[in-house]
């Protein structure tokens, strides 16, 4: 059973980082946010094993809570050098602040979509699929999570 869970990882994980090659210049090109993000709620929604109706509405909710959060913004990058005055400080703590409350209730509004058609043992399901997603993308991507950083990630990804 391990082995199948583990090939069908292997095999999604190979599919959401998959290059797909241009024809005609032979270039190649990294799937959209927006593919990604079905990619994502299509594995999920597998792992639930939903029903195709459900399967539909979670699609479909996941990518609209997605294009919500790509509107809110990327994280801000902190200023590593030290050379800010008392008063960035202060503007960088609050701007912080005033993403992650959107993204709370982003997060609180979709929880309640959710609500509508998964059960919590469902919904929660969904958030340790996602955590688990972003950590394998990150470590894909070449940056293995350092300590205390998996939750920045998750923050940036809207956990």
């Amino acid at each position: 059973m391990k082995n199948i869970i583990r090939l069908t990882v292997v095999i999604l994980m190979m599919t959401l980082c998959g290059l797909s090659a241009n024809a005609q210049n032979n270039q190649r090109q990294r799937m959209s946010r927006e593919q990604l993000a079905e990619a994502q709620a299509n594995y999920i929604a597998n792992q639930l094993a939903l029903d195709d109706a459900t399967t539909h509405k979670f699609v479909d909710t996941y990518c609209d809570f997605q294009k919500e959060l790509w509107a809110i913004g990327p994280r801000m990058k902190q200023n590593r050098k030290g050379a800010t005055t008392d008063a960035q400080a202060q503007q960088s703590i609050n701007d912080r602040f005033e993403r992650s409350q959107k993204i709370l209730a982003l997060r609180e509004k979709y929880y309640k979509r959710y609500s509508t058609f998964l059960t919590q043992k469902q919904i929660q399901r969904v958030y340790e699929l996602e955590r688990q997603m972003m950590r394998r993308l990150s470590q894909k991507g070449g940056r293995a999570p350092r300590q205390g950083q998996g939750r920045r990630q998750m923050m940036q990804a809207g956990e």
